[in-house]
Parts: structure tokens; sequence; C-alpha cells
């Protein structure tokens, strides 16, 4: 395990401490509505998010890779906590005690991956079904915020929660949905009207981004100022309610009073979702900047973080987009913002948690919904519509079942559903007969080009590795291909292609040397990678080889095509 902070440490300077301080201020004011909104999502207490925000940063300061990714609590992340422990019908204590159990049990795995070196675990959510599981869950939060939104306790799931609306529907408060409607209109005026309007007044671009990130803070000192002004709790204003005071304290979840067995599979979900967004984040930052971070060390940073959160009173965390994205426009330049902004969470929990208390839940949930806005990818449906139909069963599917079922099944299918679609294309590779182009050394489809053929020789090319799923179906082909040309003499397989064969594919093409050979026919390959060779090399297929192998198919044209009775 080791210690990134020993890299950029000894190049901290002066400069770079001013830009970090400066990065650490904004995001921190932007970081205390969202860790209290986030923990409102996942259904626990105010303080939850903020602990959440504290150690964690620092671990991740000590022992991430990105030097701006920011982390903490995120609304998808926030959902998963909350219907994995919803499912699990936990409540009071033990529901915090579900909580601190998932951060624990998701670090311990991310930590395990790390120490592993299983950092390439990210590529097995692809990306259309990471886009429909995210835009489900965008979703759902929504839903979900529907309650405090209204001022009503929502129960059930999805349809269900609507039910419950209509059935409350005259519990709703006016009081309630002024200020909602009131947080939305501005939280959207601000991201999508004020900055245009901020440059036009000829304000500086960076300062016109800045305010514009910090309207959620600004809306939150506004709310907690009129609830406590106008006494918003007497009219039936649902808020916050009392928040302790003080730094995080050691924290164990109590085991024996939980359904551990219950969330290994949610917290490997949880760690695996969150693994993904943040690389995602992390790698795309340290694009901009010609830097690079490492998938083992972020499984081993954001392990870390997510053990420090659970011992600490927190909740599952990982690198956000919104605020990393903020922390780098800021002017980030290394980790130790991150920590500097824990230091500023941390004065915050110290000093305003007693003011928090009135701020309207209604304010929060605003803010939940706008955030979550920019995760619905309806264009990511359309495209992947047009561009590869089995993609969009696998991004559909996880949609449909995430916004149907729950988030882990959601999930779990479109994983499967990408998995098992691969599986298919591969198990039927595309395969062409080839030919040379006159003129040249090139070989190519001879459906799709003008093409040079000799009758006594059948030029294969198979477009996939060659594998248990497929080896058959080579079989199969070259089977076929050979029955109905009699006059063929000569078979050469182009492995331009091919780049791994595995002990049933070497089975096959053994079966097929056999075949061949019996049928007076010689059996060749040709572009075979070396990596492919070293392998082949290691068994005796070469040395059983009724033919040759050549360098390249124009090789083997010459080779053949002038010896027609060619015999091996």
């Amino acid at each position: 395990m080791s210690l990134p902070l020993l890299g950029w440490c000894r190049h901290y300077d002066k400069p770079t401490l001013a830009q970090d301080l400066g990065a650490a201020l904004i995001v921190t004011l932007m970081l205390i509505p969202q860790s209290l909104a986030y923990a409102m999502l996942a259904g626990l207490p105010p303080e939850a998010g903020l602990y959440a925000s504290i150690l964690p940063l620092v671990a991740y300061g000590l022992f991430g890779s990105s030097r701006t990714l920011s982390v903490g609590p995120v609304a998808v992340l926030s959902l998963m906590t909350a219907a994995t422990l919803g499912q699990l019908q936990l409540e009071g204590v033990h529901y915090l005690n579900g909580a601190l159990a998932l951060a624990l049990m998701s670090g311990g795995w991310l930590l395990l991956f790390g120490l592993l070196r299983l950092g390439f675990v990210a590529h097995f959510i692809s990306h259309p079904v990471m886009s429909g599981f995210i835009s489900a869950s965008a979703l759902l939060i929504t839903l979900s915020q529907l309650g405090p939104l209204l001022g009503v306790r929502l129960e059930g799931h999805q349809l269900q929660a609507l039910g419950s609306l209509v059935r409350q529907w005259d519990a709703i408060t006016l009081a309630t949905v002024v200020i909602s409607v009131a947080s939305l209109t501005l939280l959207l005026w601000s991201r999508y009207r004020l900055k245009g309007m901020l440059l036009r007044l000829g304000v500086d671009e960076g300062l016109a981004a800045s305010l514009v990130r910090l309207t959620p803070a600004l809306l939150v000192l506004v709310a907690m100022l009129l609830s406590w002004g106008l006494d918003l709790g007497a009219l039936g204003v649902a808020l916050v309610g009392e928040v302790p005071s003080g730094l995080p304290a050691w924290s164990w979840p109590q085991w024996s009073a939980l359904p551990w067995q219950a969330l290994i599979v949610p917290s490997l979900l949880l760690s695996l979702v969150g693994f993904v967004e943040s690389v995602s984040v992390g790698q795309t930052l340290a694009a901009k900047r010609r830097q690079r971070i490492s998938a083992n060390q972020e499984l081993i940073g954001l392990g870390v973080s997510n053990i420090a959160a659970g011992l600490s009173g927190g909740m599952p965390v990982t690198g956000g987009f919104a605020r990393s994205v903020v922390n780098f426009d800021a002017g980030a330049q290394t980790p130790a913002a991150g920590i500097y902004t824990a230091v500023g969470i941390a004065l915050a929990g110290l000093w305003l948690a007693p003011w928090l208390g009135v701020l309207p839940k209604a304010v929060l949930a605003a803010t939940i919904v706008v955030a979550v806005l920019g995760l619905l990818d309806w264009r990511q449906f359309l495209h992947t519509w047009h561009y590869s139909r089995t993609d969009f069963v696998a991004l559909g599917l996880t949609f449909l079942v995430t916004l149907a079922v729950n988030v882990e099944l959601g999930l779990l299918a479109g994983i499967a559903a990408s998995l098992l679609l691969h599986l298919y294309h591969s198990y039927k590779p595309h395969w062409a007969e080839v030919g040379l182009i006159a003129g040249t050394e090139h070989f190519r489809n001879r459906l799709r080009h003008q093409v040079e053929l000799d009758q006594s020789l059948l030029c294969l090319r198979v477009d996939e590795s060659l594998y248990f799923a497929n080896a058959g179906q080579l079989e199969d082909i070259v089977a076929t291909l050979v029955s109905l040309r009699p006059e063929v003499r000569h078979l050469v397989l182009q492995c331009s292609a091919v780049n791994r064969i595995d002990a049933s594919a070497l089975d096959s093409l053994q079966m097929i040397n056999d075949r061949l050979q019996l049928a007076g026919i010689g059996f060749h390959l040709a572009e075979v990678k070396g990596p492919v060779m070293d392998r082949l090399r290691q068994s005796s297929f070469l040395d059983r080889l009724n033919g040759r192998v050549f360098l390249t198919m124009y090789q083997a044209w010459n080779g053949l095509t002038t010896q027609p009775e060619y015999v091996i």
C-alpha cells in the first residue's frame, strides 16, 4: 500500500497552498447543503452527511491518486443505501448501524480489490448499463423527494408512493409548497440563467461560475434565517430538527443485531458503482491536466475513505462529479484541498450545527432534485438505439428493472445482460472468405470487394478470438465451406483478428486439422500474432499441423497457388 502524498507534498509551496485553500473554501460552502441533503435521501440523520465529509476526505487525501477528486456522499449511493436498508426493514438505531456496516463492508471490498490489483473490475459494468442505472436512479430520487417537497410522508415503492401521495392530498401544506417552488425556481434559474446574466454585466467568468455554484449554500442560509424569523415550523413546515454540534466520534456497528449476511451483495454493488463513478470523474479531470490516476490506487483510496466513514458515524462515499468539477475549476492543485475542505466541514459542524436544525426539509429536497437533473441522460438512450440495438437491450433492461423492482436487481440485470449479449455475439463470430485485391498484397472480403480467387485455395478470416463458446461454430463453418467446394485443396485460416486461443478452441483446431487431412486438404495458418503463437508453441498442435504457418496472407497465396498440387 503506497502513499501518493509522498509524491506531491515534496513540491508543495505557498502558491499551491493558496490555490488549494481557495478551492477548499468554495467546495466547503457547496458541500454543507449537499451533505445534509444526501443524508436525508439515505434516510439518515443530517449529521451523518457531515461526518461522511470529514474523515473520508482526509483518508482520500492520504491514499487517493487523483489530485482534484472530492470524496463524499453522492446521490446514487445514498439512494442505494436507502433502498438496501429499507428492504431489510431496519429502523432507528439499527438503520444507522446498517449504514455504518454498508460503509465498512463496501470499504472492505474496495480495499481488498485494490490490494489484489483488480482495478480492471470497473470495465465489467458497460457504459450503457451504467447510463441506464443512473438515469433510473435519478427518476427514483426525484420521486422520493415529492414527499418532502409537498410536506407529506410517502410510503411504499415507486407507484405505491404515488398512490400514497394521492391519498394524502389534503395533508399537503401550502407553506411547504411555496418554499419548494421558490427553492426550485431559484436553483434552476441560477443553474441555467445566472451565469449568462453575470457575464453580460461584466463579471469575470471565473467569479460568475463560483457564484452559480454557491447558490445552494446561499439558499440554505436565507432559508434558515426565514425559518427562524417566521417560525415556519409553527406553520406546519417540516424542519431538519436538532443537529448535534461537535466532531464525529468513534463508531462501530452492532453486528449481532444486523442481518449482515444480507448486506454482502448490496455492499459489493455499492463499491462497484462508487468505484466506476469515481474513476470516470477522476480520469476525465486528470486528462485535462495531462495527469494520470491509478485504478488500483483509487480502489485503496476509496476503500480507506469508506472505512473512515463507517468508523466516524458517516455513510458510504465516493468521488462526486459536481463537487470534483468545482474543486478542479476552483484551482485545486493537490489532494490537500480535500483535507482543507474536511477542516471546513468540521468547523461548520462545530459552529453552525445548532442553526441547521431550523432548515426546512423542502429546501434540501429541492437541492437534491436539481442536482440529479444532470443524471438523466436521454440522449444516451437515442444514441445507443441508433448505434447498437443489443447495447440498448442492456441499457433498457437496466433502466426498467431498476425503476420497477429495485436498484440492486437493476444493476445485476444490466451486468448479466451485457455479458450474455457479449457471449452471444462472440458465439457467432463474423467470418469472411477473402481474396487478393489485384495489384496489391491486401486480402479483403469477397462479398465487399473485387478480389482474385483460386478455386483450389480457400482463405478464411474469422473476426473474433477463439474460445470455448465459438470453437464449435468454427468447426461448422469450415465443414460447410469444404462440403460446398470439392475442388479445394488448401484452407488458410487468417488469424489477424484472433487475439487468444483457449484450450477448447485449440482442440477444435486440432479436430479441423484431422478432418481436413482425411479429406486430403492442407490446413494452414497466416498472420498469427506473437502472443498467440507463443501459446501454440507450448502445445503439440504445430507439430501435428497438416500445413504451414505463413507470416502474411500474401506469402500463403504465393506459396500455395503456385503449387496447386502442393503436398504437406
